[in-house]
């Protein structure tokens, strides 16, 4: 094989790998939540969600129930060492948290189980 069938070979797959790359990061549309009010059922939500991660029924019978839909933070645990002349040194660090608040939404529903409010924190 020549190496002009090689070269041509590799950028096909380049442009193969790219056009892969850019179709895998289309983003979805985000929900109207609006239009979902009085239609939604709590059922629903679960199914297109997953279970709540909190849910509360309140004393009118309401339900509020909330998804944390991304979640922020974590722990970092790093270890170091250092060379100077003839010292040495050795060092051990621990990170728990990042600062920003796990991304909830919150949905509210009726007596009869459909949507009749809702929230989100970001």
């Amino acid at each position: 094989m020549n190496t002009r069938s090689i070269a041509g070979i590799s950028w096909f797959t380049m442009l193969a790998l790219m056009v892969a790359f850019i179709a895998g990061c289309a983003t979805t549309r985000p929900i109207d939540w609006n239009s979902r009010v009085g239609t939604y059922t709590f059922d629903q939500a679960v199914t297109e969600l997953g279970p709540p991660d909190k849910q509360a029924a309140l004393s009118d019978g309401k339900i509020v129930a909330s998804w944390i839909t991304h979640r922020y933070g974590g722990t970092s645990f790093s270890v170091g060492t250092g060379f100077y002349g003839g010292n040495s040194a050795f060092g051990v660090g621990q990170t728990i948290g990042s600062g920003y608040p796990d991304r909830v939404l919150t949905l509210t529903f009726g007596t009869n189980y459909v949507l009749a409010a809702w929230s989100k924190n970001y």
